[in-house]
């Protein structure tokens, strides 16, 4: 499904221009509930997840990939800039929230 997703969207958010995040959630509970979904927030990390692997080319560190202070200064800076690109796909502002979804 994420890989399906990722085709129709290419790069950037899965959330139209013209809607809040808020506004999408809600939609996406909405919808999710009235076909028996329940509590769907780990679809947003597996999201996270596989979009790091896309862009690293390796796992994150909390599905048993390497840690970051393992990683070469090369590696690093590759690791900066994707949780950076997945925070603001993810709709934060933070970059620190990306510990939640990728260790």
């Amino acid at each position: 499904v994420l890989n399906l997703a990722h085709q129709v969207v290419q790069t950037g958010s899965l959330i139209p221009e013209t809607l809040l995040y808020i506004d999408q959630l809600r939609i996406f509970e909405r919808e999710t509930a009235a076909v028996g979904l329940g509590n769907s927030h780990g679809l947003r990390h597996a999201y996270a997840q596989e979009r790091y692997r896309e862009l690293t080319g390796w796992d994150c560190p909390i599905v048993r990939g390497p840690a970051v202070k393992g990683l070469s200064a090369t590696q690093r800076s590759v690791d900066l800039a994707t949780r950076q690109i997945v925070s603001r796909e993810l709709e934060h502002e933070r970059i620190a929230i990306t510990k939640v979804y990728l260790g």
